[in-house]
């Protein structure tokens, strides 16, 4: 395996950014590898998209080194975005051109060739399923549709490394699911992926997973790694009256989290056996009906809210 092959594609390392008294970005370290898709969640504030654009140039980090296909982005900004595409949350299409001509404009813009541009474009507008599209102006696009455009623009030259900053916000589920398509298809490839996203079920497809608190990268693992890290067991009570069930159980002994749900709480107990009977009497004894009580495993969201201790809870 070449020293290519093993160096990860985006290398963050002592980050920092400040903003005045704000503390933005602190100690960020973080890998991304070539195959990947490496998602940052986080709530509004947390530092996602400070550390976006610092990933693709367009901010300087304070102090720290952000190496994106083993170019040093600060000192080489201009280099480095030959080897990356950035999406922003609004990614500047121009409305008054058509499909086409966006796509024409960005690959003049990274001096893609000719023959090679049309191929690529003809790829593209293919897997976003805009082909039948490419005639009409952007500014008739649905939102989805919009991002989609913008997603092949982003791609028109062949990046090492893709940044996305919460690429489907207000993107219906259709557009969203073949939005994904798109990403795993450029992670079979190799392309080196990093988004944040307010999505939870989105975190959930990530290889790997960085959960932002204040500028602070507080847990990184995948998925699967961090969802066993959540203390306690999780379980899901059924109610018609959620947010009184909440109330009652908020505080009591062995009770570790509370998290609404829609007509469901998940509740994180320190012992199942002991607790379900408890949880159960003392309903009953404030009126409070539930009409299911199970054990079930965690999403990503409660393990968010139960690590950063964001629960309504004790």
């Amino acid at each position: 395996m070449t020293q290519e092959q093993t160096e990860p594609a985006v290398r963050a390392r002592g980050v920092n950014k400040r903003f005045g008294s704000v503390q933005a970005v602190q100690d960020v370290d973080f890998t991304v590898s070539s195959g990947e898709i490496f998602g940052l969640v986080g709530p509004d504030g947390a530092g996602k998209t400070t550390i976006m654009r610092m990933l693709a140039g367009v901010l300087r980090p304070d102090t720290g080194d952000i190496l994106v296909d083993r170019v040093d982005v600060a000192s080489d900004p201009e280099q480095a975005k030959l080897h990356l595409s950035y999406m922003p949350q609004r990614f500047g299409l121009y409305e008054d051109l058509t499909v086409a001509e966006n796509i024409f404009f960005y690959g003049e813009l990274f001096a893609v060739p000719r023959d090679e541009r049309i191929a690529r474009s003809q790829e593209l507008l293919e897997a976003a399923g805009l082909q039948a599209f490419r005639r009409r102006l952007a500014g008739q696009l649905s939102g989805g549709m919009k991002q989609k455009l913008g997603l092949v623009c982003a791609l028109i030259h062949t990046p090492r490394v893709l940044l996305l900053d919460e690429p489907t916000t207000g993107v219906d589920p259709v557009s969203r699911r073949d939005f994904w398509a798109i990403l795993y298809n450029l992670r079979e490839s190799g392309v080196a992926i990093v988004l944040s996203t307010a999505y939870m079920d989105e975190a959930e497809r990530c290889s790997r997973l960085a959960l932002l608190h204040e500028g602070v990268i507080r847990h990184c693992d995948t998925p699967a790694r961090l969802k066993q890290a959540m203390p306690g067991v999780l379980l899901a009570i059924t109610s018609a009256h959620p947010r009184l069930l909440r109330e009652a159980l908020a505080g009591k002994p062995g009770i570790l989290g509370i998290l609404l749900m829609g007509d469901r709480v998940h509740v994180r107990v320190d012992d199942d056996l002991h607790r379900i009977p408890e949880m159960l009497e003392l309903l009953a004894g404030q009126g409070v009906t539930q009409s299911d009580v199970t054990r079930t495993e965690p999403g990503i969201e409660d393990v968010f809210v139960a690590l950063l201790g964001r629960e309504e809870a004790v």
